[in-house]
């Protein structure tokens, strides 16, 4: 420890806090993406719902999960309250989005700051060979026919 300059030190260590930080916001920006898309799934199958149950008589009985229970209610009862889910959820998903979008302006301004880049070279050549591979999954071929 005596031979390294405590100055060094100091720079490894800031060096690791800053990847600590850059790999936390990172982390968060993943888990934005993952709960929209999320959310959007709920919003096509809340869509799906009401696309299937609006032209059926308001009278008629259908069942609702509310909170892990069954329940049973018209149609009348169970359009609005499903179509107010619906535009809620569009609401959230239009507000993680300007989060998220608050959070690569965050992630980019902190890789100027700290003049961070992300070595894509080797990934993207694995990937181009996974890709070859990939894209003959799903073919069966018999053997050939050689009389």
């Amino acid at each position: 420890m005596a031979s390294q300059p405590i100055g060094a030190d100091k720079e490894a260590i800031n060096e690791q806090v800053i990847a600590n930080m850059y790999a936390n916001m990172r982390s968060e920006m993943n888990q934005l993406y993952s709960k929209i898309t999320e959310l959007e799934m709920e919003v096509s199958e809340h869509s799906l719902v009401i696309g299937a149950i609006e032209p059926l008589d308001p009278s008629r009985r259908c069942y609702r999960m509310i909170g892990g229970v069954l329940v049973e209610r018209t149609i009348k009862e169970v359009l609005p309250a499903v179509q107010r889910n619906k535009e809620g959820l569009e609401e959230v998903v239009a507000r993680m989005n300007e989060a998220l979008e608050k959070k690569k302006k965050e992630i980019t301004e902190f890789e100027l700051k700290y003049k961070i880049r992300i070595r894509k070279a080797d990934s993207d050549t694995q990937e181009e060979g996974n890709m070859k591979e990939g894209s003959a999954q799903g073919v069966l071929v018999g053997p050939a026919s050689g009389q």
